[in-house]
C-alpha cells in the first residue's frame, strides 16, 4: 500500500515554538501546511475533521492527546519530550534535580494513547552541570530538543513513513503533576537538608506552607 502524501502537520506546542519550529520543516518541504495547536480546544479543532497527509508533533506540551486523535493521524503522532527515557511524565528536570542525576536528556518518540510509553526515535544525554537549578536545566533540555528537532526536520517533513525507532526502552517511574505537587511542598516539619533539595530542585515550583 502506498503511503499518503505528507502534506500537513499539525504543532502542540506554543505559538511562538510552533513559527521556529515549523520553519525548520517548511525548509525541507515549501508545500507543508503548519497549523499551531496551542491548547486542547485548538487540537480538537485541528483534528476534528480527519485529513489524509496529517502528521501531529508535541513539542514540550502538558496537552494529553486523545487515543481517538491519534488514531485519525495518517502520518504519525511524535513527542518531543524534555526529558530522557530514564524519567518519563511531567515535570522530569524538577525530579532529576532532586535525585541529583549527573545526567540528564531528551527523548523523541512515537505517541501512544497511554503517555511516554511509545517506541522512542531519538535521545540525547548531556551532564548536569554543578550546582544548576531549575531554570537552567530547562533550558539546556530546550536547547537540545531544537537541535533534534532540527536534525529530524527533514524525515518529519518529507517522509510520511514511521520514523524508525532505537533499541532504547523507558524506565523508572512515570510521574504526574500531583507527584510534582508533592514533592515541591515544603513546611516547617521539612528537615533543612530536605528542604533544600527541594528547593533547589521545584524553583517556581515551590510551595511554602505555613
Amino acid at each position: 500500500m502506498t503511503p499518503p502524501s505528507l502534506n500537513r502537520i499539525i504543532m502542540l506546542t506554543g505559538d511562538a515554538e510552533a513559527e521556529a519550529l515549523g520553519r525548520f520543516l517548511t525548509s525541507e518541504n515549501p508545500s507543508l501546511e503548519i497549523i499551531p495547536a496551542p491548547s486542547r480546544d485548538k487540537l480538537d479543532a485541528a483534528c476534528g475533521t480527519p485529513k489524509p497527509g496529517t502528521r501531529l508533533i508535541s513539542f514540550c506540551s502538558s496537552v494529553i492527546v486523545p487515543g481517538s486523535h491519534l488514531e485519525s493521524i495518517d502520518c504519525g503522532s511524535y513527542n518531543f519530550h524534555p526529558g530522557p527515557p530514564s524519567y518519563p511524565g511531567r515535570y522530569p528536570s524538577v525530579f532529576a534535580l532532586y535525585d541529583e542525576t549527573k545526567n540528564f536528556g531528551v527523548t523523541v518518540h512515537h505517541m501512544a494513547a497511554r503517555v511516554d510509553e511509545g517506541p522512542i526515535v531519538a535521545a540525547e544525554w548531556f551532564p548536569v552541570p554543578e550546582h544548576c537549578d531549575l531554570e537552567t536545566l530547562d533550558t539546556l533540555s530546550f536547547k537540545a530538543l531544537v537541535s533534534l528537532f532540527g536534525r529530524l526536520a527533514k524525515p518529519l517533513a518529507t517522509d510520511s513513513s514511521p520514523l524508525k525507532v532505537k533499541g532504547l526502552g523507558w524506565s523508572g517511574t512515570k510521574r504526574a503533576k500531583a507527584d510534582c505537587d508533592i514533592l515541591c511542598t515544603v513546611d516547617a516539619s521539612t528537615p533543612p537538608a530536605e528542604a533544600e533539595k527541594r528547593i533547589r530542585a521545584c524553583g517556581p515550583h515551590l510551595n511554602w506552607v505555613t
